[in-house]
């Protein structure tokens, strides 16, 4: 062991590095789990007792001397590495960092509540996960109910009166408003929906919705059509025309599906309108007296107006966009395409 001692001694006097990869495995190779020192301290339990004491004296400081050493070149190495690396110029402008931008669906949904707001009306949410009576029932929708078979339902319980579930509208969040405001109530009510639906280029289980109501005094169904006609011409251009077409919706009566004359071929016909000149973006109609009472509105005395559309719908027209799926696939190709759609 004494040799062993004396001819470490004499190898990391002579020891030189150039790179602190070097030092690193000089470190390793003495004072390492497994490095030479590192043995000597195993050995040193079988060294006699009365040997003990001159030994380890001697291991401990070829220990300190080897730290010593190492931390000497490691930092003549760090120095050296320094001064051969070639100087930077602080004044050169830096990497430029690439700008995202708001995803398709963000921009739609933003630019239909701001087209509302200047109608006055305010914005409501609410939750995503609902009750039965809030998405359902006090809709207008029966427990045996056919129209709720119009929506796939993803059920977070079941078993009981009052089942939790992924709203399939933010209908509710217009039944939550109803229950807690008093009229005259005019709000939008933006959010994402989720429908037990098989994913494909016209359809998917997740999608965003803007639904708006209307309550006050002596509301008509002709306010309904002058405020939908104002909303197609700020979105799609100012000589936009709509038609409304009969429909069923349990929570209104009349109901009717509204088209705009497609912002493509200016109604003439073409294979993104199908030929007909027009294109359905929502529904609507005039608020059925029952949902009114079931909120604790007076239906005698009160009447108004609802109307929802797609906000994928919407951005697929708005932009010619062919498939549903292109805004869940996060396809940066596909997003940079609308870097320019607003301001970043």
């Amino acid at each position: 062991m004494k040799e062993t001692i004396e001819r470490l001694l004499s190898e990391l006097e002579g020891v030189r590095c150039k790179t602190l990869r070097e030092v690193e495995d000089m470190r390793v190779h003495y004072l390492g789990k497994k490095g030479e020192i590192t043995k000597l301290f195993d050995e040193f339990r079988t060294v006699a007792p009365e040997m003990k004491k001159e030994f380890g004296r001697k291991l401990n400081e070829l220990k300190q001397l080897a730290a010593a050493k190492i931390d000497e070149l490691r930092e003549t190495v760090s120095v050296q590495e320094d001064t051969a690396a070639p100087k930077r110029d602080m004044t050169m402008p830096g990497d430029a960092f690439e700008l995202g931008s708001r995803h398709p669906v963000s921009i739609v949904r933003q630019e239909i509540v701001d087209i509302f707001r200047k109608f006055g009306y305010d914005v409501a949410e609410g939750p995503e996960i609902e009750d039965d009576r809030h998405v359902f029932e006090a809709l207008n929708f029966p427990p045996d109910h056919p129209a709720r078979d119009m929506q796939d339902t993803f059920f977070v319980s079941v078993g009981h009166p009052n089942p939790l579930l992924l709203r399939t509208h933010t209908s509710s969040v217009q039944v939550r408003t109803m229950e807690n405001a008093r009229p005259p109530i005019r709000v939008v009510c933006p959010g994402r929906v989720f429908r037990n639906e098989a994913v494909s280029a016209r359809a998917h289980c997740i999608f965003h919705q803007v639904e708006g109501l209307y309550i006050d005094r002596n509301v008509t169904f002709a306010d309904l059509k002058q405020a939908i006609l104002l909303f197609a011409r700020e979105m799609f251009g100012p000589d936009t025309r709509i038609r409304m077409r009969p429909s069923y919706f349990p929570f209104t009566e009349p109901s009717s599906e509204v088209d705009v004359s497609c912002n493509i071929c200016k109604g003439k016909g073409c294979n993104v309108c199908k030929g007909t000149g027009w294109l359905e973006i929502l529904g609507c109609g005039m608020v059925d007296p029952n949902v009114l009472e079931a909120s604790g509105i007076d239906s005698r005395e009160y009447s108004g107006f609802a109307f929802g559309m797609g906000v994928e719908r919407i951005a697929m027209l708005k932009w010619q966009v062919n498939d549903l799926r292109h805004y869940f696939e996060n396809d940066m190709r596909f997003l940079h395409e609308f870097s320019t759609a607003v301001e970043v």
